[in-house]
């Protein structure tokens, strides 16, 4: 029997190893995450590096990379992945995405064979942890802007500046920094024990609290010249990165969704008021489903893209719409299902403020939605509104 929330069936149309993935991880959520996850929210902290390790042991890090321990999954398989990752919580999902999406295919893209045999392997069993530093204390959607400096001095180069909102920076083990150069925008790996390297950790946030969140310094950071990435020349390396991030999310916000989703339709199938369900009233059921249109849709718009992605033919724009409606969508289902819920939606005892708020730092990073409908204009247009 289909699932109440798969209305168009869409499970016929994923391969046998498809399902068979994305089974393995929602399990894997369910043991793992879910009996911990509320605490690990409301406590502001989460076992990153237990569960780097054991998401590693299934194949998950940088599972849509080939070679250096990676698995070689399908796109489709990796959204699949994502999208139970972020059914439990937000923050999970992005411990996987900036360790696979972000610093290792980084360095798988464009670093030296030396640099991928260094860090991948160890990075894919995530017995070694890696963060992305681009976002900048005062730039964030204008990356060209960047503060952030690398200077030559003999053979090699010494790196200022400071980067902030850094997902798993204050427990990674490397990072890769980008800088502005005299010959343009060039990314390093960074060991985070190089002397000058420091990383705080943020605290006080009301959003993504199961994940580890830093601002990186760079104090006159000496490294050797094997450590810039050779093949990352200009701006577009690491916004190609971004675009395999942001492929992730429009996977991981429909997991978020879904998972209000399933819990406003168990809530409101078994809560009775004025003698009958709430899924007994009109409004009610106008809500659920509306809701669950926005989230096959969602998913259809989803799988289409990890098939144009299989097949060699995504391009980032393609992405952006992905982002920007999936997101948008997520929270506004996120929001109607706390209704639903009355004064227990803003209970840590269901899940739904806790995506809600995450889902709140999903809209704005790896490009906000406003970055995203420029993207999209510039495409209709074929005019740059961004300057």
């Amino acid at each position: 029997m289909t699932a109440p929330l798969d209305l168009l069936d869409l499970d016929p149309s994923l391969t046998e190893e498809e399902r068979q993935i994305r089974d393995v991880v929602r399990q894997l959520i369910d043991d793992r995450v879910r009996p911990h996850v509320a605490d690990w929210y409301e406590e502001g902290r989460v076992p990153a590096r237990e569960l780097a390790r054991e998401f590693g042991k299934l194949g998950l890090l940088g599972m849509h990379l080939t070679g250096y321990g990676c698995a070689g999954a399908s796109a489709v398989a990796y959204g699949l992945a994502c999208q139970e990752l972020e059914a439990g919580d937000s923050g999970v999902r992005s411990l996987v995405s900036v360790q696979g999406s972000l610093a290792m295919y980084a360095i798988w893209r464009y670093g030296s064979e030396e640099q991928k045999q260094r860090w991948l392997p160890s990075m894919a069993t995530g017995e070694a942890i890696g963060c992305f530093g681009l976002t900048e204390p005062d730039h964030g959607s204008d990356p060209a802007s960047m503060a952030t400096r690398a200077r030559r001095d003999g053979d090699d180069w010494v790196l200022t500046g400071g980067k902030m909102w850094i997902t798993n920076a204050p427990i990674a083990d490397v990072a890769v920094i980008w800088a502005r150069t005299d010959e343009g925008v060039r990314g390093f790996a960074v060991p985070m024990e190089t002397p000058g390297v420091t990383a705080r950790e943020i605290r006080r946030k009301m959003s993504l609290r199961a994940s580890v969140t830093g601002e990186i310094v760079l104090d006159d950071v000496r490294l050797p010249a094997d450590a810039q990435l050779p093949e990352a020349i200009g701006l577009k390396a690491p916004l190609s990165c971004l675009t395999e991030a942001r492929y992730g999310i429009v996977w991981g916000a429909v997991g978020a969704a879904r998972d209000c989703l399933e819990t406003a339709l168990a809530y409101a199938t078994t809560r009775t008021q004025f003698g009958r369900p709430l899924a007994g009233f009109q409004l009610t059921q106008a809500k659920l489903a509306d809701m669950a249109v926005e989230l096959v849709k969602g998913q259809l718009l989803a799988l289409h893209l990890g098939r144009l992605a299989d097949a060699g033919r995504l391009r980032p724009e393609q992405v952006s719409v992905g982002k920007l409606n999936n997101v948008r969508e997520a929270l506004a289902i996120a929001r109607q299902c706390r209704t639903i819920l009355g004064a227990n939606g803003v209970s840590g005892e269901y899940p739904v403020m806790r995506h809600a708020n995450n889902l709140e730092s999903v809209l704005t990073y790896e490009g906000t939605s406003e970055i995203h409908q420029l993207v999209v204009g510039q495409r209709l247009t074929g005019l740059s509104a961004f300057a």
